[in-house]
């Protein structure tokens, strides 16, 4: 499956370059289902003035609106970094099937790297997970977002 990966990282790679366009972190993510893209987003914290508007949250949204549904047991969800523990909760819940992410998150990442949410034998439900598809592509546009904030704030 790994070049069908990479075609759809690359969407999400496209979601979060609109959220480096809008001086947001630049997380982007899309849902598949039955090998189309049902959602996509990128953060938008800023411009909703929403903690909670991560990238994979507002696709869930969009997916179960799409499939009718707050089951999304048939999904496969594309994000540039690990999840948040926030995130990887709403997709526990959502019962995601399949997560595959970019980069590693050494700060918040929920799947493994900080906490493993997503994989966590006392919770109902465990999502199968792909790591550090597109890596580098997803790592270095994170790194020049906060290089730029840096600058600017010197």
């Amino acid at each position: 499956m790994g070049k069908i990966d990479e075609i759809y990282m690359s969407e999400a790679i496209k979601e979060a370059k609109k959220a480096f366009e809008e001086d947001e972190v630049p997380i982007g993510c899309v849902i598949v289902y039955k090998r189309r893209i049902i959602a996509r987003s990128y953060n938008q914290v800023e411009k909703l003035f929403d903690p909670t508007a991560h990238a994979e949250i507002l696709a869930i949204t969009q997916a179960a609106n799409y499939l009718k549904s707050k089951w999304l047991n048939s999904v496969s969800l594309y994000v540039t970094i690990e999840p948040c523990s926030m995130c990887a909760g709403a997709m526990v819940l959502a019962r995601v099937k399949n997560l595959i992410y970019g980069a590693d998150d050494p700060k918040t990442g929920a799947c493994g790297t900080v906490v493993n949410i997503v994989s966590n034998e006392r919770l109902n439900h465990r999502i199968k997970v792909k790591k550090e598809v597109l890596k580098e592509e997803c790592s270095s546009l994170l790194k020049e977002f906060f290089k730029r904030k840096r600058h600017r704030s010197t």
